[in-house]
């Protein structure tokens, strides 16, 4: 983050609030021209700052009620576990993030979907199905708090 100036943080804090925003609408919060703002722009997207555009979806409006936290313990050590575990996770569309831990647990999930019943079908039909599985508790949200994806930027300065 060393090689970004203040004005590249406050273009990626503008970006990840609303990435429907042009080039021109965030030249002029930042009181600079349109060509050299877009330069900006897409020098963060080449040099990688900028991952991806997207759309967040409000999942209550889209009627997935139920965010569950899966922890999951492999059966057994080891890098081919590991690889097999993390490929048959990249096709499980309900687990929309997936992290390795360190302590008690080999992995963290956060899994969406419609309610308790399909979060059940999902385990037995689909997540139990890796062979590799040893343990997986459920932790179920309660009440949502804060949910963002903006990276706190102004904070890392």
């Amino acid at each position: 983050m060393k090689d970004l100036s203040k004005q590249d943080i406050k273009i990626l804090e503008l970006l990840q609030s609303n990435s429907d925003r042009s080039s021109a609408e965030i030249a002029e919060q930042l009181n600079m021209s349109q060509s050299p703002c877009w330069r900006r722009i897409h020098r963060l997207e080449q040099d990688g700052y900028i991952d991806r555009k997207v759309a967040v979806l409000n999942r209550e409006a889209l009627g997935m009620d139920l965010v569950a936290f899966t922890t999951i313990n492999l059966s057994a050590a080891g890098r081919k576990n590991m690889e097999l575990f993390e490929e048959g996770v990249m096709l499980l569309d309900e687990v929309v993030e997936c992290y390795t831990m360190t302590g008690a647990w080999d992995y963290m999930l956060k899994v969406v979907v419609r309610d308790i019943r399909h979060y059940e079908q999902f385990v037995r039909k689909r997540l139990l199905e890796l062979p590799m599985i040893g343990e997986v508790h459920s932790h179920m949200a309660v009440t949502e708090i804060k949910n963002t994806t903006e990276l706190p930027l102004h904070r890392q300065m």
